[in-house]
């Protein structure tokens, strides 16, 4: 486990989708967050209280999340001058990064001689074995996407949440770098050799006989060019008898790539349907969550609306109006007509 309190990194980036990390441990962990460390040309806060390194290791930070995710994961010349301020600071280290804080020579040797650790909570395990698609007992909800940092996360753990309120055992599975550090483990899939992502989804979320779900944080989309192998992987592995699609409305294009378009959500539910499938013969779609946070209140209930009479399936922005009709949906004793019509 990473020692709390933390301090949130967020760096120098101008970039809202490049502290999600860092972001969803504020949201889920608020009780551990001491405060943020940036550099000025950031524009970008948590409304956390601004804190150098001395005055974070004061307050008593015990560990610097790294919580940002730039494109390949890599650690730049600032970053690693961050880090190695932090553990002059006498705080531990903590990062999700593709990049490996135990490659860093010179962290290594400072963590070495404060007696602090470096924590790279995107390692997989080292044992791990491909996928068999062997039917397996419990119940499995899968969180897929449009596209990346859409919401999967969010998602799923709203949907866990629900689930407890409504007295089912549910367990959030987490796959990626800010998941794992909310949850405290899971497996960052993307870090997984490709033979092996379905393999570590069945050991993420083996059998369960309590009647209880495991709901498995998605990653990446289908129709991205750069991350549909990661998703592919994730949705044989879960062998899900329930997805939910996640979408952000006013997404220009595939995050990245200007020359990809976002798809069409009826054909991204198809496409994700088809894939799962193949583990799991009665899969079926039981909601879509929207992420609203660029639109107002009034727009967001609108959108909401306007998508479920479209789809005829449940559609909700999880953190502005909750899952409740997507959890009606997912413990209904049967499918619903339109969670087949509006798959086809």
């Amino acid at each position: 486990m990473i020692p709390a309190p933390y301090l949130l990194y967020l760096g120098g980036t101008a970039d809202p989708l490049s502290i999600k990390t860092s972001r969803g441990v504020a949201e889920f962990r608020p009780e551990d967050c001491v405060g943020e460390f940036r550099r000025d040309e950031s524009p970008l806060t948590l409304g956390l209280k601004r804190l150098t390194m001395a005055e974070a290791a004061a307050a008593g930070a015990r560990t610097m999340i790294l919580g940002i995710a730039g494109a390949g994961g890599r650690m730049g010349p600032d970053l690693i001058q961050d880090a190695a301020a932090a553990l002059e600071a006498g705080m531990n280290v903590a990062s999700g990064l593709h990049h490996r804080l135990r490659d860093q020579p010179r962290l290594v040797a400072l963590a070495q001689e404060r007696g602090l650790n470096l924590f790279d909570v995107r390692d997989p395990p080292h044992d791990l074995t491909v996928g068999n698609g062997t039917k397996r007992a419990g119940k499995r909800l899968l969180t897929v996407g449009t596209d990346c940092s859409v919401g999967k996360m969010y998602a799923s753990l709203a949907l866990v949440r629900g689930l407890q309120a409504r007295g089912q055992p549910a367990d959030f599975r987490a796959t990626g770098q800010t998941g794992i550090m909310i949850a405290g483990g899971g497996v960052a899939v993307d870090a997984v050799v490709a033979d092996f992502i379905s393999g570590a989804v069945e050991r993420l979320a083996p059998a369960r006989h309590d009647d209880g779900w495991d709901v498995i944080e998605g990653q990446g989309s289908l129709f991205h060019p750069s991350f549909a192998g990661v998703s592919l992987g994730l949705l044989h592995g879960a062998q899900a008898q329930a997805l939910v699609m996640c979408h952000e409305p006013r997404r220009p294009h595939i995050r990245g790539l200007p020359g990809y378009q976002v798809p069409d959500l009826a054909d991204c539910l198809a496409r994700n349907l088809e894939a799962a499938r193949l583990t799991c013969p009665d899969v079926r779609v039981v909601g879509i969550c929207l992420n609203t946070s660029a639109m107002s209140h009034e727009e967001a209930a609108r959108e909401c609306a306007a998508t479920a009479d479209r789809l005829g399936l449940a559609c909700s922005d999880p953190i502005r109006f909750g899952v409740g009709d997507i959890l009606d949906e997912l413990l209904c004793a049967e499918p619903l007509p339109h969670a087949t019509t509006a798959s086809r």
